[in-house]
């Protein structure tokens, strides 16, 4: 199985990478995969790279989700 995470695009860095953010965590990833970033857009990104780009409305329900699955993960430990 494979997870992967919706990003917002921070900043473009050197030539096919970007500074993203992942719940907080800014982490450098490749773009080489995808066309037409620029910050703001989100990202779904798997070890490392931008695999396409996503829907801001379908990002924000995503990591609404995530969150959500956090929270009770948190309630039943």
């Amino acid at each position: 199985m494979c997870l992967a995470i919706p990003a917002c695009v921070e900043q473009l860095t050197a030539q096919n990478h970007a500074i993203v953010n992942l719940s907080g965590v800014r982490k450098e990833i490749s773009l080489a995969l995808v066309e037409d970033i620029v910050p703001g857009d989100y990202v779904i990104v798997h070890v490392g790279f931008a695999l396409q780009k996503l829907d801001p409305l379908e990002a924000e329900r995503t990591l609404a989700m995530f969150a959500e699955i956090s929270a009770l993960d948190n309630n039943l430990s």
